[in-house]
């Protein structure tokens, strides 16, 4: 089972860092990747690394803000989120991918985490 963690409020321009650990198995052999939901608007891919880490992706939004990262050894990735807007203001999800290459297959995915963004 997935978790994801770490949200809360923070301020436009603030940052926070999610994390994600996983239940039962090993996240280092699996790609991973992030994505969010609003309600009323289509799933959006956030990032994805490769289960290496050498591999990493992001969305088009997000691109220079936030940064995904892994530790295969605590099992957890983490994806630190920078400059934040009030558009991106969701729940975040991490998710075991099947491919990094656009589009990005999410396979298996827990309870996401609120990330809300508001002065």
């Amino acid at each position: 089972q997935l978790q994801a963690y770490g949200g809360g409020l923070v301020q436009p321009g603030g940052s926070l860092r999610l994390s994600c650990a996983s239940s039962g198995f090993s996240l280092a052999k699996s790609h991973m990747g992030w994505f969010r939901r609003v309600p009323g608007k289509a799933r959006e891919v956030v990032s994805c690394i490769t289960s290496n880490g050498g591999d990493i992706t992001y969305g088009d939004s997000v691109k220079g803000r936030f940064t995904t990262s892994r530790d295969n050894v605590d099992n957890i990735v983490y994806l630190q989120m920078n400059n934040l807007r009030p558009e991106d203001t969701a729940n975040y999800y991490c998710a075991t991918v099947i491919t990094c290459e656009v589009p990005v297959e999410f396979q298996y995915w827990g309870q996401g985490t609120l990330v809300t963004v508001s002065s």
